[in-house]
């Protein structure tokens, strides 16, 4: 069964493999005073990129390996049904091994009238001669040997991506675990929103990897049926046993209906699907690395094996590897796009449009979510995250600021009083009738806090986000100070002694503009920020 998971083993294995490939965390990140590279981009990289590689699509040997695959499981359950003697499949069973062994070298330069398999068979039959090697096709057609040895071509591909996916899944559990305490900002609209921890992101970004993995499973699913056995269209009289072939060739089963089996690239067409998801993910997580790795963020460092400098510049560090993740990732949807258009216009039985045509666009495509698969998790398990970008980020994004306005809505402040929006209540302590409920401060225009019954109280806080202390039961920040005893006035300033900001007068609002002051009730909770 192909669409059977690996064992714990085999994944801590392969998972292990996957980081000593990168070499030591210690990888050289350049010159320290000009950003020079050091080292060369890393083998794996190379061999990705920039090195010659094999065409993405099935050459003529590996054609001739699956159809002597299927040829061979044929021929053994011809002879254990009888339906040929023993004899002389043992002579077909010995011309294909020798053919395999070979390398097909009997083949090379032979004309290839309609592909290789009438090639192919011409050989057999010229080895074993025309009772022997003509009996081979026996209850089969092109067909169904067309879209079986489809299926055989996908296996590896599709084993190599999935790996690629779990050994990716590995790589972010491990990072996450690793900076499970690095605070930093995280982003709505290009804007830091709230703090977070790099290892909350990187979870997230598990979390979706691991959701594209369930279409790609469910693509195996399509995988794990048999063609062979449904001839041209309709079957054959031929009391052949599908079920043994199937389990010959490593399927769960027979195609059930014979024209489906040689109408239907199900397959195709879920394997682009599913990659085209996942791809969708990776292209968003290459564009935050990308931005977070140059300098106007400065929240990552690439070692020297994902970077390139240029050739004109020298002092430039890009994390081209990226750009070709977020390159590669456009492959899926227009190799679906181009399937599902050679697919549609033709009949529902075997068509060349199909089966072939349509079938050409999904091996570039696998190869391609493979490779950035790969990069993905290589930039993720060597990227060195700043936790000192990170920190000033968020304290100057004020991304402290949600917490204490949610303890705004928590004593009753409605969440339209709570960012700013005139509302009944602020307008009446704004007239001096603040009773009961206190009175509402707001930090640099949004509001931070609320203070409980009784007298508001003014904490001077130093800390940044990420070391935010709570208040005692009293009101008493970090430093100790408490400024004011009795509800703030329009006219306050802060009492803090290298503080001269004042509080001013909105409409309906008192707003407090000190830069590093918030306020708090007696009774108000702290803000709490938890990692994952």
């Amino acid at each position: 069964m192909i669409t059977r998971a690996p064992t714990a083993e085999k994944a801590a294995h392969a998972a292990g493999a996957a980081v000593r490939e990168l070499g030591p965390d210690s990888a050289a990140a350049g010159d320290p005073a000009t950003g020079r590279l050091l080292a060369p981009a890393f083998p794996s990289v190379r061999q990705m990129l920039f090195e010659e590689r094999p065409a993405a699509h099935p050459d003529r040997l590996a054609e001739l390996r699956q159809i002597s695959t299927v040829d061979l499981a044929h021929v053994a359950m011809l002879a254990e049904r009888r339906i040929i003697e023993a004899g002389p499949a043992a002579v077909l069973l010995r011309a294909i091994l020798d053919l395999r062994a070979s390398g097909y070298a009997a083949l090379a330069g032979a004309p290839m009238q309609r592909g290789v398999y009438l090639a192919y068979e011409r050989h057999l039959i010229e080895q074993a001669g025309d009772e022997i090697g003509g009996v081979l096709h026996t209850g089969r057609s092109r067909n169904d040997l067309n879209a079986t040895c489809l299926l055989l071509h996908l296996r590896p591909v599709y084993r190599r991506l999935t790996g690629e996916m779990v050994r990716l899944g590995h790589v972010l559990f491990g990072r996450a675990r690793r900076h499970r305490a690095t605070m930093m900002p995280a982003y709505t609209h290009f804007q830091p929103a709230v703090p977070i921890t790099y290892g909350h992101y990187l979870l997230g970004v598990a979390a979706a990897v691991g959701r594209d993995l369930d279409p790609l499973r469910h693509a195996g699913t399509a995988m794990a049926t048999c063609p062979l056995g449904a001839g041209a269209v309709g079957g054959t009289t031929v009391p052949i046993d599908a079920a043994r072939t199937a389990e010959l060739l490593g399927f769960d089963a027979p195609v059930v209906n014979s024209l489906d089996a040689v109408a239907s690239r199900t397959a195709i067409l879920y394997l682009l699907a599913a990659m085209t998801s996942l791809a969708t993910t990776l292209d968003r997580v290459a564009l935050d690395l990308l931005l977070w790795s140059g300098q106007e963020f400065g929240f990552l460092t690439m070692p020297d094996g994902l970077v390139g400098s240029s050739s004109m510049m020298p002092q430039k560090r890009n994390v081209f590897v990226l750009e070709h993740v977020q390159g590669m990732t456009v492959q899926p949807l227009g190799s679906f796009v181009s399937a599902v258009s050679a697919m549609r216009g033709t009949p529902f039985t075997n068509s060349v449009a199909v089966g072939t045509e349509a079938v050409r666009p999904v091996w570039p495509a696998l190869r391609a979510m493979a490779d950035a698969v790969r990069i993905t998790r290589m930039a993720i398990a060597r990227g060195r995250p700043d936790p000192g970008a990170f920190q000033r980020r968020a304290d100057a994004g004020l991304t402290a600021a949600t917490a204490p306005s949610e303890q705004l809505v928590a004593q009753g402040v409605p969440s339209s009083g709570a960012t700013g929006s005139p509302t009944a209540e602020p307008r009446r302590q704004a007239r001096g009738g603040a009773s009961g409920s206190g009175t509402v401060v707001v930090c640099s225009g949004a509001p931070v806090a609320v203070a409980g019954a009784g007298p508001a109280r003014r904490i001077h806080n130093r800390a940044p986000v990420s070391r935010m202390t709570p208040p005692s039961s009293q009101g008493i920040g970090p430093c100790g100070r408490t400024p004011m005893s009795r509800p703030v006035r329009a006219t306050d300033s802060c009492r803090a002694r290298d503080c001269t900001d004042r509080a001013v007068a909105r409409p309906a609002l008192v707003t407090r503009r000190c830069r590093r002051s918030f306020s708090l009730g007696p009774d108000a909770p702290s803000p709490r920020y938890t990692s994952p």
